[in-house]
């Protein structure tokens, strides 16, 4: 999996429930042919980020086709999980 870019933007809690700052991200992605993700039309994923104190992890992401907006119902593998929180963490405002 290859990043290609990014938006994010910080998510307002209106309610005051939540603890911390969240953000979501929308991140394109290239595959290589070979991966069960792959479609000719592309990829993004969309990640919402937890930000508390000292600690940020991703609390959720979906994949998605950029030309359809389809939702693609698979998981990520553990590496590219971990690509995409490092990513994340590296690119919080």
């Amino acid at each position: 999996m290859n990043i290609i870019k990014h938006t994010v933007e910080k998510v307002e809690d209106i309610t005051g429930i939540l603890s911390g700052e969240r953000y979501e991200f929308f991140i394109h992605v290239e595959v290589d042919e070979e991966d069960e993700l792959y479609t000719e039309h592309g990829l993004y994923i969309k990640a919402i980020v937890a930000v508390d104190e000292n600690t940020t992890r991703m609390m959720h992401y979906d994949i998605y086709e950029k030309t359809s907006d389809k939702y693609i119902d698979l998981a990520l593998e553990e590496e590219e999980e971990q690509l995409l929180q490092e990513y994340c963490q590296q690119h919080i405002k």
